[in-house]
């Protein structure tokens, strides 16, 4: 079990098994990239990409058969998330549980965050903290 880290992003097993599957095919030197983006109606939406290059101001998780990449922006949002793989019924993907995340939509796709100061990007009060990707 690994303990929780604020400053830091932590990848479960379940969800290394899964970037390492899913990288099976792909040239040694890929690996995956995950960030934040603008999107969707609460604000932002995660999403992860095969890349085979390190970016300037990238973070670096070396999960020792293969790497994922942060960009420092996004790294801000993902302070203290657990990355994860769950299987639901039919449903299967990376679930991002992200302390910073205050709301997300209806759909599960899309969040917001409080700033440091202390003000929500969407002015919502706090409904979850889990966000989803199905693959």
């Amino acid at each position: 079990m690994q303990s929780f880290n604020p400053s830091s992003i932590s990848f479960t097993d379940a969800a290394v098994s899964h970037f390492k599957n899913s990288l099976n095919g792909k040239p040694e030197s890929f690996g995956i990239r995950i960030g934040v983006r603008e999107a969707g109606c609460s604000g932002y939406e995660y999403f992860f990409e095969y890349t085979n290059e390190k970016q300037e101001g990238d973070i670096l998780f070396d999960e020792s058969s293969f790497k994922i990449y942060v960009d420092s922006n996004s790294f801000e949002f993902l302070k203290g998330s657990e990355v994860d793989f769950v299987s639901t019924g039919l449903n299967q993907g990376i679930i991002f549980n992200n302390p910073n995340a205050k709301v997300t939509c209806g759909c599960g796709e899309s969040f917001s965050i409080w700033y440091a100061k202390g003000k929500d990007l969407t002015a919502s009060r706090n409904l979850s903290w889990g966000c989803r990707i199905w693959t």
